[in-house]
């Protein structure tokens, strides 16, 4: 009796160490250097976005930009929904020498990253109170080359790792990416009021602090100069444009021709064509719940940061609650994200995400009804943080499970445009939404915005599973 008292014992024993020993194994992936490095990219990465949305709405709002007027101008973020229609050139297109030295996608990456800090100078120079379409047309600028880093860096981080690194390498890419969103929202408002004025307007301080965030693309300049280029068959790539060249030319195509319909049909049909051929019927369902799915989310951002500003919240309390609390749960949702996806599956998370998101919008309703409160403003940062870090973590590792890495840069593209082009196009009439209904009932519609994703999931996945 004893000795079977022990073994059940010891056995009890062997399994806690079995399943302590799994989570270790499942945390210890963020150790890779792989890993590392896209941490490092996906700062570069996310770091321009919110100075062309939401921390330059904050700076509008200030000058005494209309909300209307805020709104439209988050349209120069749609130049993200419309990356897939430049990809295939990011993705086959070599650039002169800096390519031969450095690499196909490091030398895009690079070139990016150097648009995007000169943008921002530009930016920085510009006065929205007396001439706000020269301030707009470096946003357009900073939002191009920002979309075009985009394309390259998801591509090199499929291409670059296994699929086992991939859940991983989408957590630590995403939390690069919220920890220079922070640092584009709640830093850059900290600096603003630094150099600036912290309850009113001042032109310097915003001159200033963005021309410190052009400096910190630096950190994205150096991680690509330092990286290394993913191995891909360019060869076999150049060999089946070939053969087809070949083919246009034995059906009676002029030689002239011939390359560049051979190269059109590489680049631009086949990386479309062969997302359908995968997916079959269900293909365009998928289309419809990536264009869903972060919808209550992005409308609702662009209003936010005027929303504080019409709470009379400072920029200081803004930026402390945001850069402490936001960039501690950031890293919480963004790593637990990615565990969560390792352990329990794609999908099952990504409906976690799309609930948990939609449901922290509410929260914001509430604080509009209740006026200056740091103590519930800080709450509600913290649950978005949160929950934003985990549907985004199980949505690129989603997208990421969708691509090809034959056609990495371009169906990516495609898959991240559609993601953005809906969402961005509505949260360019929340300002005269707001203006309509107020804040409050803003935020409850953003919260229903996301039920159609929350039901297209289950539609997937029961399709996926019929087919397999």
């Amino acid at each position: 009796m004893p000795a079977l008292f022990f073994s059940r014992q010891q056995e009890g024993f062997t399994i806690k160490r079995t399943a302590a020993t799994g989570w270790a194994q499942s945390l210890a992936i963020y150790l890779e250097s792989r890993v590392m490095i896209l941490l490092a990219l996906g700062f570069s990465s996310g770091l321009p976005l919110l100075l062309v949305f939401g921390t330059l709405s904050y700076w509008l709002r200030e000058a005494d930009v209309t909300l209307s007027d805020i709104g439209y101008m988050s349209w120069v973020a749609l130049a993200y929904g419309f990356k897939w229609v430049w990809s295939p050139l990011v993705d086959r297109l070599p650039l002169p020498l800096l390519s031969r030295l450095i690499g196909r996608r490091r030398s895009w990456m690079l070139l990016s990253q150097v648009l995007v800090m000169l943008a921002l100078c530009g930016m920085a120079m510009s006065d929205p109170k007396q001439d706000l379409a020269h301030l707009a047309l470096f946003a357009l600028l900073v939002a191009f080359s920002s979309a075009t880093q985009d394309i390259v860096i998801d591509a090199y981080r499929i291409e670059s790792a296994p699929e086992r690194l991939q859940a991983a390498m989408a957590a630590a890419y995403m939390t690069g990416y919220r920890l220079a969103m922070i640092m584009a929202g709640a830093g850059a408002l900290a600096l603003a009021a630094w150099f600036g004025s912290d309850t009113g307007y001042d032109r310097l301080g915003w001159q200033q602090t963005y021309f410190i965030m052009a400096g910190l693309m630096g950190i994205g300049v150096i991680t690509t100069l330092c990286c290394h280029e993913p191995e891909v068959n360019v060869a076999r790539q150049s060999d089946e444009q070939q053969r087809y060249r070949a083919q246009l030319l034995e059906r009676g195509w002029p030689a002239p021709l011939a390359g560049p319909g051979a190269w059109c049909h590489e680049a631009i049909w086949r990386p479309f064509a062969d997302f359908f051929e995968r997916y079959g019927n269900t293909a365009l369902l998928i289309l419809a719940l990536i264009a869903c799915y972060r919808i209550s989310d992005v409308v609702m951002g662009v209003m936010a940061n005027s929303f504080y500003v019409d709470l009379a919240f400072t920029k200081t309390e803004v930026a402390t609650v945001t850069k402490v609390y936001g960039v501690i749960m950031t890293l919480v949702g963004a790593s637990l994200g990615g565990v969560l996806v390792m352990r329990f599956g794609t999908l099952r998370i990504l409906l976690l995400g799309a609930l948990l998101t939609a449901s922290t919008n509410l929260l914001f309703s509430l604080l509009g009804q209740v006026g200056h409160n740091v103590m519930l403003l800080t709450l509600v940062i913290s649950l978005d943080n949160l929950c934003a870090g985990i549907a985004t973590a199980a949505f690129v590792t989603y997208l990421s499970s969708l691509t090809n890495v034959a056609f990495s840069a371009t169906q990516y593209a495609l898959f991240s445009s559609i993601m953005m082009l809906l969402p961005k196009f509505i949260a360019g009439f929340s300002g005269v939404v707001v203006e309509v209904i107020g804040y409050s009932g803003f935020f409850i519609g953003t919260a229903l915005l996301g039920l159609p994703a929350m039901c297209l999931i289950p539609l997937v996945a029961k399709r996926l599973a019929r087919s397999s």
